[in-house]
């Protein structure tokens, strides 16, 4: 899906729950879609503050990505660090994630067999999917390397 499709349906979005589209709305939205990197509300916040643009408050952050959580533009990302992470959904291809409960390094992929079985599962128990997120929780090779090391010494 084309960024200037994904902004209307945002507009759209906004208009059926009659809310303004503000210059600060405009800003969070264009700079959530303008990263392929996953990220927290604080950090997004930092970013709107560095760059150059309309001010855009942290409550407005805050509110904004709820919101363009709210239209599936967004999903979360649980962690399992106390931190929520944000990455944009729109256009892209299902994925989930692998999850470093060391460093927080996160990778994507998607495999077919897992999404069939999932599928499979599903119907086995009369669930219709209508969405997941899977999420698996380890050490990245570089954490592992590390912690060989640490046990060596």
């Amino acid at each position: 899906m084309r960024h200037s499709a994904i902004r209307k349906s945002f507009e759209e979005f906004l208009r059926e729950r009659d809310l303004k589209l503000t210059p600060q709305r405009i800003r969070v939205f264009e700079r959530a879609f303008g990263t392929h990197e996953h990220f927290s509300a604080e950090e997004f916040y930092s970013w709107m503050r560095q760059e150059d643009g309309p001010r855009v408050s942290r409550a407005t952050v805050y509110r904004t990505l709820a919101l363009l959580v709210e239209g599936g533009f967004l999903e979360c990302l649980d962690t399992g660090s106390g931190e929520t992470l944000f990455e944009h959904v729109v256009g892209h291809r299902h994925h989930d994630h692998l999850v470093c409960s060391e460093c927080g390094r996160i990778e994507e992929f998607f495999d077919e067999e897992i999404e069939m079985r999932q599928q499979a599962i599903a119907e086995k128990f009369g669930f219709e999917l209508e969405t997941h997120s899977m999420r698996l929780f380890g050490l990245c090779p570089s954490c592992r390397r590390e912690a060989r090391r640490a046990a060596a010494d």
